[in-house]
């Protein structure tokens, strides 16, 4: 986390449970970035990017059809909305709804 806190000149928060003890910080143009250590021994880590989207469900779907492995379906995320993660190979994509 100190290499992007220096490179970025940012402060992260503090760990957020729900979020798998996360560490985040809004930038400048009002994207979130979040980092977090692996949750297990068996998860390796990853840069895996969250994106925006008005149907998770519909995105999910779009990327299985595509291809894609769902490693994680949509699910709720108390008072963030939902989240879900997807793997083309080991190419790691989430989307995010609110």
């Amino acid at each position: 986390m100190q290499i992007y806190s220096k490179t970025l000149n940012v402060s992260f928060g503090d760990a957020i449970a729900e979020l798998g003890n996360a560490r985040t910080i809004t930038l400048a143009d009002g994207s979130t970035l979040g980092i977090r250590m692996p949750m297990h021994d068996a998860e390796e880590p990853t840069t895996r990017p969250y994106y925006l989207v008005s149907d998770i469900e519909k995105a999910v779907s779009d990327a299985e059809q595509s291809g894609a492995v769902i490693a994680v379906p949509p699910m709720e995320i108390p008072d963030r909305g939902k989240c879900a993660i997807v793997m083309f190979g080991q190419i790691q994509s989430g989307f995010w709804q609110l």
